[in-house]
């Protein structure tokens, strides 16, 4: 996931001293990290989702509803938060980002029935969504001469976090004394390190307003005409991405324990590590091919990975499920990756805060609304009935968009 950003253009932007505006060489890899580690925040929850179905006897339909909560939150985040830091300045806003995650943390830590998952996700959506936004445009604040750089990186970074929180999430739930305090427990502590950090670091953007007056309004999506047909290839592409990644963040462990008979919370929380690690290797990677290339790799795969799943959990074989998450994660990571920075190239410059808010409330409602449908449908009917129809949907919008992508190839060969 990456975050709605605006390049700076005062000061001057060459030379390694104009890099570091705040003179804390420190601040940089701080934030990188408070990315990673955000994403590591809306990720901890996957592999416990199963122990508080058996716990509290949730329906599936009740665990994506849950997951929605986080994502709705986060998308209210993603369209205020950007225009709230230009104003107050990023520091206010990533330290009250932090808090907020501690605070959800917290919640999950003592929670005593479904409604404090609610409150917990709603918190860590707010939070994480923040976090995400106001962490990127700061990173662009600090160095704003190596922008592709820093979107790279953070890329890479964040499906890190993700792979390494829920991993640890899991053996700790797993092995440790106390499984629904533990894991919140350690990443709560990390998060306090970085919110230490946040304390101590001198406000990174120079040119907030530091007005107080006048209300905050939403930005209001747009997309000019002119980038219209990359508009659709590039959403289409994080749509039926982000439709995958919900699925695989509330259902995905305890359905692939389902099939293999591997009832352990390791397990489950390995297939998706295995996922989000294989994605930032490929976003790592597939940076060498130009970005429209591996958008549509990346569709093409996710269809075929899709399929691969399909097979693999109607085997029932733990060693094939793991397989197809890594192979899932590879054209995840080219599909995301490659899409974000292909839009990122076409948008024109006084316009990318409109266009990059209709990207992420496109990709939001993806999350959000395939994931509730896919637990209710589970809930009526199961979820290994329903999953192949999943899977179906998710590969034909890929398809789509990667013949979308290869339509406008061929476009472009004949008018050159």
């Amino acid at each position: 996931m990456s975050a709605i950003v605006t390049q700076q253009t005062t000061g001057q932007t060459t030379g390694r001293a104009a890099d570091h505006t705040t003179g804390q060489r420190w601040a940089y890899p701080l934030l990188i990290a408070l990315l990673a580690a955000s994403m590591g925040v809306s990720g901890a929850p996957a592999p416990l989702y199963g122990l508080y179905e058996q716990r509290w006897d949730l329906a599936p339909l009740t665990t994506t509803l849950v997951f929605a909560a986080y994502a709705a939150a986060a998308l209210a985040a993603v369209l205020m938060a950007g225009q709230a830091s230009d104003k107050y300045g990023r520091k206010p806003l990533l330290v009250g980002a932090a808090v907020g995650m501690i605070a959800g943390l917290v919640v999950f830590m003592t929670a005593d029935g479904v409604a404090a998952l609610f409150v917990a996700r709603v918190l860590h959506g707010a939070s994480v969504g923040t976090a995400v936004v106001v962490g990127s445009a700061a990173l662009l604040d600090l160095r704003p001469s190596r922008g592709a750089r820093t979107g790279h990186l953070t890329g890479i970074m964040i499906n890190a976090g993700i792979a390494v929180t829920i991993l640890a999430a899991s053996l700790l739930a797993q092995f440790a004394p106390h499984p629904y305090v533990a894991p919140y427990a350690v990443v709560a502590v990390v998060i306090l390190a970085m919110l230490l950090g946040l304390v101590a670091m001198i406000e990174p953007h120079a040119a907030r307003t530091g007005r107080t007056s006048g209300p905050l309004r939403l930005t209001r999506p747009h997309v000019p005409a002119s980038i219209k047909a990359d508009f659709r290839f590039a959403v289409l592409g994080v749509m039926a991405a982000w439709s995958v990644l919900g699925v695989y963040l509330s259902l995905f462990p305890t359905f692939a324990g389902q099939q293999t008979g591997v009832h352990s919370l390791v397990f489950g929380g390995a297939v998706v590590a295995a996922m989000a690690g294989s994605a930032a290797l490929s976003q790592a990677l597939g940076s060498r091919l130009a970005a429209k290339r591996a958008a549509i790799l990346g569709d093409f795969g996710t269809a075929a990975a899709l399929g691969v799943s399909v097979l693999a959990l109607d085997s029932g074989h733990a060693g094939l499920v793991g397989a197809a998450a890594v192979f899932m994660g590879l054209s995840f990571g080219l599909a995301f990756g490659g899409s974000l920075r292909h839009l990122g190239s076409v948008v024109p410059a006084d316009q990318r805060g409109q266009v990059m808010s209709a990207y992420y409330v496109l990709g939001y409602s993806a999350m959000i609304v395939p994931t509730i449908l896919a637990g209710w449908a589970a809930t009526v009917w199961g979820l290994s009935a329903i999953f192949p129809w999943f899977s179906l949907a998710v590969a034909l919008a890929c398809l789509t968009a990667g013949t979308l992508g290869l339509a406008g190839r061929r476009v472009v060969a004949v008018a050159a």
